[in-house]
């Protein structure tokens, strides 16, 4: 990538590197990121409604010039990041241990149904995106102890890391190598850029500085690292957040 990331496009999308865009869409400023590669396309977290997901596919298959998405990597279980899944069923599904149970479990399904009902989400298409996260639905690769590589073809390598737990009990961090520029991590929202990091009822506030060090390990002094909500940051904002406590929220 030759100098600083470019700024958003007319439909929100900013390309970060060869093969490498993020968008953050309207309503709760959720950030989805694609990888693309000559192997196929990773989508990085979904959207917060079916609506979001189909747009977000839409803008996926345009991007990758046609290219379905192949692996959608959930940063964690959060609705605002996961109820437009249901947009990408021929997918393979990864997200940190213990994000299947979040998903598919009774009392998963019905924190995410209540949880996007509070902010907004008409009951119906909750209901429906959540449904969808149910038995049935893709199985999801979990990511333990051992990262998940995959290579997306034409130097682009991605590699999916349990970071957690912080923000929730499951929060995934993406790396990604690109064909040429400096690494990108994606980070959920174990980093925020637009507030303060939120930490709800699932948060593991104590474990939460030792998550931003695996990020900082994983992106060094290089990296673009990509919150979950706001601007593109670098690693000296990252430690400074990972220094300043988090407030209560969601």
């Amino acid at each position: 990538m030759d100098g600083e990331p470019g700024a958003p496009g007319p439909d929100g999308w900013q390309r970060l590197a060869p093969g490498v865009h993020r968008c953050r869409l309207p309503g709760w400023d959720c950030t989805v990121g694609l990888v693309t590669g000559d192997a196929g396309a990773l989508l990085v977290d979904a959207g917060g409604t079916p609506r979001q997901g189909a747009a977000v596919r839409d803008a996926a298959l345009r991007l990758a010039d046609g290219a379905p998405v192949r692996h959608l990597a959930l940063t964690h279980p959060h609705f605002d990041h996961v109820l437009g899944a249901g947009a990408f069923p021929g997918a393979e599904v990864a997200g940190a241990a213990g994000l299947a149970e979040a998903l598919g479990g009774a009392a998963g399904r019905a924190a995410l149904y209540a949880d996007a009902v509070r902010h907004g989400v008409p009951a119906a298409a909750a209901r429906a995106a959540v449904d969808g996260l149910g038995p049935g639905a893709p199985r999801v690769r979990e990511v333990g102890e051992e990262p998940y590589g995959l290579d997306l073809g034409g130097g682009t390598r991605v590699l999916l890391v349990d970071a957690g737990p912080g923000h929730t009990a499951c929060d995934l961090a993406v790396l990604v190598h690109p064909a040429a520029g400096p690494a990108v991590l994606f980070c959920g929202d174990l980093v925020e850029e637009s507030g303060p990091p939120q930490a709800g009822p699932d948060a593991v506030p104590d474990r939460w500085p030792a998550a931003l060090d695996v990020l900082l390990r994983l992106g060094g002094e290089d990296a673009l690292y990509v919150p979950g909500h706001g601007a593109v940051v670098d690693a000296a904002f990252v430690r400074a957040q990972r220094d300043a406590p988090a407030r209560g929220g969601v």
